[in-house]
């Protein structure tokens, strides 16, 4: 048996090797036993699109396709970092110029996301190793600030007066107004809203958002009854059927928002001008939360319950459901079930 001096010696000549070779220890470790055959984006982008939710399928499917077009025939292991930015700054001089345009940022922002989630699945399926992963060596674009901000009372009585004497169903649009100003729930949130979503007794609906995540969301009475009444009016049959409808029936896409505030762009100048839509009134309704029931409050009633850059004490200072409620009651000016004795300080939601 070697004497513990002759095992340094061993070691020390095995780490001089390495050196020389241009590897490290930790390369040893993640190195695949057996080599595999490495995928070309046209074969691999077909395996993880099938295996990805809907909601990241269509923000990275036309990034998917641009990488197709490009690499579709290049292994997943040829492209360098710099290729990869590259790509990226030539998607941000091909974008159409338009009124709302962040010079391209989000379109490399995405770019740069959707190869990060093919590499980070070609890493679980040991087709490369973690130190391989060039999508991981190339930075985001930095954010600007967002230019959406909330609405003013005399805003959103605007337009309100506008949903209600114009276009083709004001009944509907008066809805969704309501349902986003009371929830403020993201647009996503309210299309998939179904039937059996909505609790008309407790006078809650569960919202089904981005991430996959559910939340039971308090509404006013005055919101429910409107909702029930919607869906029985419109044909609803089973209680898996989405709730929101037209006239003939069918379920409203998002083509219904898109229209809704094209409209409101024409009576009201100010809204085409500064490219408003239905995620400034989730800004409208969290903004008012924030001011007259704290951080926290906000936080649950716009469903930011996860890890956050709030830091750890956000952790500690949670929200419940009963004080959503009661920012609710506050919000609309109605009494809410879960908070019977709330304090009402009607905000221009009641209104819709």
């Amino acid at each position: 048996m070697g004497t513990a001096f002759d095992k340094e010696v061993e070691l020390a000549a095995a780490r001089l090797l390495l050196a020389r070779l241009g590897v490290t220890p930790e390369q040893l470790l993640t190195a695949p036993s057996t080599p595999r055959a490495v995928p070309t984006f046209d074969e691999y982008i077909d395996r993880v699109s099938q295996a990805v939710t809907a909601g990241t399928g269509r923000v990275y499917g036309t990034y998917w396709k641009r990488v197709r077009e490009v690499w579709g025939s290049r292994r997943l292991d040829e492209p360098t970092p710099l290729e990869i930015r590259q790509l990226a700054e030539r998607m941000k001089g091909q974008l159409v110029a338009r009124r709302n345009s962040r010079g391209g940022r989000t379109a490399a922002e995405h770019l740069i996301s959707s190869l990060r989630c093919l590499y980070s699945y070609a890493e679980a399926d040991g087709l490369i190793a973690e130190s391989d992963n060039p999508a991981k060596r190339v930075s985001k674009p930095r954010r600007l600030a967002s230019t959406r901000r909330a609405l003013s009372e005399r805003q959103l009585a605007s337009i309100n007066e506008v949903v209600s004497a114009t276009g083709n169903d004001p009944e509907l649009d008066a809805l969704i107004l309501r349902l986003h100003l009371e929830t403020a729930c993201r647009r996503g949130g309210g299309l998939a809203l179904r039937r059996a979503d909505l609790d008309t007794e407790q006078c809650m609906v569960q919202l089904r958002e981005k991430g996959e995540t559910v939340r039971w969301q308090p509404v006013s009475p005055t919101l429910a009854r409107q909702l029930a009444q919607h869906y029985e009016d419109r044909g609803g049959d089973a209680p898996t059927e989405h709730l929101l409808r037209y006239r003939n029936g069918r379920r409203i896409t998002s083509r219904r928002h898109d229209y809704l505030w094209q409209r409101l762009g024409k009576h009201l100048p100010w809204v085409a001008t500064q490219q408003v839509s239905s995620h400034w009134l989730r800004h409208t309704t969290l903004t008012w939360v924030e001011r007259n029931f704290g951080y926290a409050v906000a936080r649950a009633f716009a469903g930011h319950n996860g890890r956050s850059d709030a830091g750890t004490t956000s952790t500690y200072v949670r929200a419940d459901v009963y004080e959503i409620a009661q920012a609710l009651a506050a919000l609309t000016g109605e009494p809410h079930p879960l908070v019977p004795a709330a304090t009402a300080a009607p905000f221009a939601v009641g209104s819709l």
